[in-house]
């Protein structure tokens, strides 16, 4: 039977939970304060440092660490938009940031894919792309997609195709968080130009993002911050994201940690905001640790407290928050592991008031993609939604009549009033379906199953074919010039 797209359900909740208090936002973005001006934050590239030097950023003498004075800051961050209009290919899954809600997308950008048919664990490859593409069309827990893995069978221009399959397989908002490079970059706007129409569209509803990551500690990307000043220019959304690891790329404090995340992600926002004034972009921290015998990277140890601070950061600062959920650690989907984990991010995140956020759907630390792990996540992300869901009381909802109507000792099943609401009172969730001997199933086995019914019954909306060559085109010319 053929399946119809889910509208979008993002979280919205009228309660906030507050990790920090005004004096710890204070404190901490006076640390960053210090840090842009004491210490500096290192730019490899000339484009960057020429664009700092002539605003009065102070460059190192012969060197790319740039000191940026707060006055600066100041300045810069005035023009930072608070909230901005997200675009897609239909008008239906298009929001603003700044109506309250909480968006979530998948994870990415994973290496290695189980493959649903064999169970064979094997490199990702741009069908696999493709294939969450289509399946995240589908589903209403995501409102925006990351392409989960990574095309490795395209090289250089894997980025470029990964937005291609992306574009192929959904009408939603894509965000890209391998593309780098000013000449990719280039390609990547030319791609998103012919989805959108033409540049002004593109500028008034843009149909992609960019998430560029910073290096820590204290670092910039050259090839990420190029790409990025060129897309920010043609006011494409940038976030900025520092994952700061504790007690090797930061300091082994979560105050430290996210002072010097915080100097990364300003420094970006500051350059970005006086080569283009009133750029959308956004600010996002997701920490790991290190273990203390090994050095491994552990993101989600016993003690993982105040890991959505960082929003608050943000909106500290005026601008909207990229949070960051999900990406267990288990390799298996459908462990204790792999759901105690993550079961409480998309409740707290949302709570916190995140505009949008990662990730749905990976394993092993964000970078094995097992298909049906995203129907698993997705469970988990509307139980957060309907928990958080205010309750509706009305005459209606409190049912004095119908209650009088049945009296003491009475049952409710023939009553009209529960007909009317029965379907909706208990929505049965992956564990709770049964087999024909009325047994509960197993949900991961629920879990496939319902992903190949996505895969097979559900048809996203076709790009056209006009644009389909277009972009065929621009793919062939990267090919060409970037292997």
């Amino acid at each position: 039977m053929p399946l119809e797209r889910q509208p979008l359900e993002p979280i919205r909740t009228r309660h906030r939970l507050r990790s920090l208090t005004d004096e710890q936002r204070d404190q901490l973005q006076e640390a960053t304060f210090r840090i842009l001006e004491e210490v500096g934050v290192c730019f490899p590239s000339e484009k960057a440092l020429a664009v700092l030097a002539d605003h009065g950023a102070q460059v190192s003498s012969g060197g790319q660490v740039v000191r940026i004075p707060r006055e600066l800051v100041h300045k810069a961050m005035a023009a930072v938009p608070r909230s901005f209009r997200v675009g897609a290919r239909h008008p239906s899954c298009e929001f603003d940031l700044g109506d309250g809600a909480t968006y979530f997308t998948t994870d990415g950008c994973g290496v290695e894919t189980v493959d649903l048919e064999t169970g064979q664990r094997r490199p990702s490859v741009k069908a696999d792309v493709a294939q969450m593409a289509h399946v995240s069309d589908y589903l209403s827990s995501v409102a925006f997609y990351w392409p989960m893995v990574s095309a490795q069978d395209y090289g250089q221009t894997a980025p470029l195709h990964e937005l291609d399959a992306s574009w192929n397989h959904t009408v939603k908002h894509v965000q890209s968080e391998t593309l780098m490079g000013e000449v990719p970059a280039r390609y990547a706007l030319e791609m998103a130009t012919v989805i959108a129409g033409d540049r002004e569209q593109l500028r008034r509803r843009p149909v992609f993002s960019l998430l560029l990551c910073t290096i820590a500690p204290l670092l910039q990307d050259k090839e990420g911050i190029e790409g990025a000043l060129l897309l920010a220019e043609a006011g494409i959304p940038v976030g900025l994201l520092s994952m700061p690891t504790l007690g090797t790329t930061a300091p082994a404090t979560l105050a430290g940690a996210y002072a010097m995340a915080d100097a990364e992600i300003l420094s970006a926002t500051v350059l970005l905001q006086l080569s283009s004034p009133g750029a959308p972009v956004f600010h996002s921290v997701m920490q790991g640790w290190a273990h203390p015998r090994t050095g491994n990277y552990v993101t989600y140890p016993l003690n993982a407290r105040c890991r959505f601070a960082p929003v608050e950061m943000a909106h500290h600062w005026g601008m909207p928050s990229l949070g960051g959920a999900f990406g267990t650690e288990s390799v298996e989907p459908g462990t204790w592991r792999s759901a105690a984990e993550v079961a409480l991010d998309p409740l707290l995140v949302a709570l916190s008031g995140a505009e949008w956020v990662t990730g749905l759907g990976l394993n092993r630390n964000f970078t094995l993609l097992h298909p049906e792990a995203i129907l698993l996540d997705d469970e988990l992300y509307h139980r957060a939604r309907y928990a958080l869901m205010d309750l509706e009381v009305s005459a209606e909802t409190l049912s004095v009549e119908v209650i009088k109507q049945v009296g003491p000792g009475g049952h409710y099943l023939a009553q009209k009033h529960t007909r009317k609401y029965m379907r909706t009172a208990m929505i049965p969730g992956l564990g709770h379906q049964m087999d024909a001997a009325g047994k509960y199933r197993d949900p991961l086995e629920v879990a496939r199953e319902r992903l190949r019914s996505i895969l097979q019954n559900y048809e996203p909306e076709p790009l056209e074919e006009s644009k389909q060559r277009e972009l065929t085109r621009i793919l062939a010319a990267a090919d060409k010039e970037l292997k």
